[in-house]
């Protein structure tokens, strides 16, 4: 690895290596994965029991739903065996690489945790990330071979739900590590311009993400259609004030069970909804702290948002004026004081 595959002007953790980069074009090629029901899981972040509840959801399904890990499940998995665990159990499913996980393949930390952090985010985050993915890494030295196949997964893919194609990226249309599909970014009328431009030069009707930590679910109306970004924040880590779950999207031709869907749109008659997951809080609290004590990195940077939730709610993260069903807020699904969702 030499210097020339970063922009040596950013230092690790916000530097953005070139060959995380492409062109959405790229995404217009044949279908990798074909399923009536895809559920894309983004941002595990380790989390043993979130994955026990993915995979507990997917049993409630018709049929044989499609998993597709779409990157960041590791992160907090720093014992040699909590690796093992999530590495081994994710591979057995369809996978793309996150910025964690092809960082973890590289011989150079030069980039940190590889998480290119835009300028709003402050320096001490940026530290403690690049902090944890330096524990991260002693794990994975004791897995060479686990290693090797997260170095191996692409960084995109491409899926076909219903006739409906669906771009499955980590970041955003341009990059593994991309911010374009945060929260924060979509706010924007210009970016929201270039959304939409990267829908027709990718040729997909649905950009399924994560990366960003947050939740969003953006509609355009395009000439082509309704189009979706569907970004489920963490599907390891609470994603709304005061609540104790994660969220994971479900893309399918067939509607959600009644009271399932927080929030979703309908492109084509194929459904897109984000699902909590809704996994074992006081277990995960437990298991973090053991690896993670008051102090260390992942406790500053994480821990109230583990037992908190960040400081955004459910109806922030639903954007645009043709989501046809509405945020489970919006249908009279409160929190009760001193209770969580």
């Amino acid at each position: 690895m030499t210097d020339s595959t970063y922009d040596v002007d950013a230092g690790p953790g916000r530097v953005c290596p070139v060959d995380y980069r492409y062109a959405p074009s790229t995404l217009d090629r044949p279908a990798d994965l074909n399923a009536e029901t895809l559920y894309v899981i983004g941002g595990l972040y380790g989390n043993p029991f979130a994955l026990d509840a993915v995979l507990s959801l997917r049993d409630t399904e018709q049929g044989s739903p499609l998993l597709v890990f779409n990157g960041d499940f590791n992160w907090f998995n720093v014992g040699a065996s909590e690796f093992a665990r999530i590495n081994e159990s994710v591979l057995a499913h369809a996978a793309t690489r996150g910025n964690v996980e092809t960082e973890l393949a590289r011989s150079n930390a030069q980039a940190g945790c590889g998480c290119a952090y835009p300028e709003w985010v402050e320096d001490d985050v940026v530290e403690h990330s690049n902090a944890i993915m330096q524990r991260l890494r002693l794990a994975a030295d004791a897995h060479p071979s686990l290693t090797g196949r997260l170095a191996g997964l692409p960084m995109y893919a491409v899926a076909d739900v219903g006739g409906v194609r669906i771009a499955v990226v980590h970041g955003d249309a341009e990059s593994l590590a991309g911010w374009g599909f945060s929260q924060e970014a979509l706010r924007d009328s210009a970016r929201l311009a270039a959304v939409a431009g990267h829908f027709a030069e990718a040729r997909v009707r649905v950009f399924a993400c994560t990366h960003t930590c947050l939740p969003v679910c953006q509609t355009l109306q395009l000439p082509c259609g309704p189009c979706v970004v569907i970004n489920n924040g963490a599907a390891g880590m609470p994603n709304f004030r005061d609540t104790r779950f994660g969220l994971v999207t479900r893309i399918s031709v067939r509607p959600p069970d009644e009271g399932m869907s927080l929030f979703g749109a309908v492109v084509d008659g194929v459904h897109v909804d984000a699902l909590a997951v809704r996994y074992d809080h006081d277990a995960w609290c437990a298991a973090f702290v053991a690896l993670w004590p008051p102090g260390s990195p992942g406790y500053v940077s994480y821990y109230d948002r583990l037992v908190n939730g960040p400081d955004f709610t459910l109806a922030q993260a639903v954007r645009g004026d043709d989501v046809t069903r509405q945020p489970a807020l919006a249908r009279g699904v409160r929190r009760t004081p001193g209770r969580t969702l």
